[in-house]
């Protein structure tokens, strides 16, 4: 057994108890000679004998009565501390506090909402920022980002959404410029730029046959925030650089126009994150959990073969 904390404090109420010894290391699970031991410890550290031993007895001596009486109602307190917050462990309930960007936060807010759902005793605190921070300093659980931004030091748990980038632009910029057909082309064009929560201008990323290039655009229009880039690309401002999540709506109802798309492959999307895999609470596992049962869902979807008669392009 422990020699020092709580140990010993439970090893004197043991024989306070039992007015033995040999009893009360029954009770504890523990030998005779380590409670002795526990016990001599205590008292050996405080200077003051607790009981009074002979070969027949144990009894409290009256500092040991007045050490009991302080100490028990302490200790049924901390049991009682200890029990509700080892509930954490096993039961979905509480609060997770989750960091991650807006745009993160929108993509997997359908997953978080089920979460929910299926979960009522929980709670999210979800905080949403531009800048990547230390999740552990700043008391967060968990986090969810873009994969290849995840800490190194992270465990990382895939939405498996692949995630890809597009260039659009209002087809009333299109209608005066020409649709660049390689990234080069962008040097001709007016460019929505990105400021990044570092303050540094994002350079455009493409890719094709491996070939890999980075394009710092030019133009008259900076922003941080997704949201005004769509609106000014709208208005015909120029050419942005977004995720096709977002930009989705728009180039379905016309209002945008991609180009440029052979050379935005797909990327690793998002990732919820959190530090090791020691004293994980249960809302955190249960949500890890649902991620990867929505994740092998998805991939079971991709791998199932369409039924006979109904393939892709197959009469009707």
């Amino acid at each position: 057994m422990k020699t020092s904390g709580l140990g010993e404090l439970e090893a004197v109420l043991a024989v306070a108890r039992h007015r033995s010894f040999r009893a009360a290391a029954t009770d504890l699970g523990v030998s005779t000679s380590a409670l002795s031991h526990a016990v001599a410890a205590l008292e050996a550290r405080i200077g003051v004998r607790l009981f009074n031993r002979t070969t027949r007895s144990v009894s409290l001596s009256e500092a040991g009565v007045q050490f009991v009486d302080t100490i028990a109602p302490a200790l049924s307190t901390i049991r009682v501390a200890i029990e509700r917050v080892g509930n954490f462990r096993d039961t979905v309930s509480g609060t997770l506090r989750i960091n991650t960007s807006a745009g993160a936060a929108k993509q997997a807010m359908p997953l978080l909402i089920a979460f929910l759902r299926r979960y009522p005793e929980m709670k999210l605190d979800i905080v949403t920022e531009g800048r990547l921070i230390d999740i552990v300093v700043d008391g967060f659980d968990a986090g969810i980002r873009l994969a290849e931004t995840v800490p190194q030091d992270m465990i990382a748990v895939p939405f498996d959404v692949k995630q890809r980038f597009a260039v659009v632009g209002s087809p009333t910029y299109f209608a005066q410029h020409k649709p660049p057909s390689t990234p080069e082309d962008l040097i001709a064009h007016d460019c929505i730029r990105t400021r990044m929560p570092s303050g540094a201008i994002y350079q455009w990323e493409f890719e094709r046959h491996g070939e890999a290039v980075r394009i710092d655009g030019k133009g008259a229009l900076t922003l941080d925030e997704p949201g005004l880039m769509l609106a000014a690309a709208r208005a015909g401002l120029g050419l942005t650089y977004l995720t096709e999540w977002t930009v989705a709506a728009d180039l379905e109802a016309g209002t945008l126009v991609r180009v440029l798309e052979d050379w935005t492959p797909p990327l690793d999307g998002l990732c919820l994150y959190y530090p090791g895999r020691r004293h994980v609470p249960a809302g955190l596992r249960a949500l890890i959990d649902m991620i990867r049962e929505h994740a092998d869902g998805r991939r079971a979807c991709r791998e199932r073969p369409p039924p006979k008669g109904k393939a892709r392009g197959a009469r009707r």
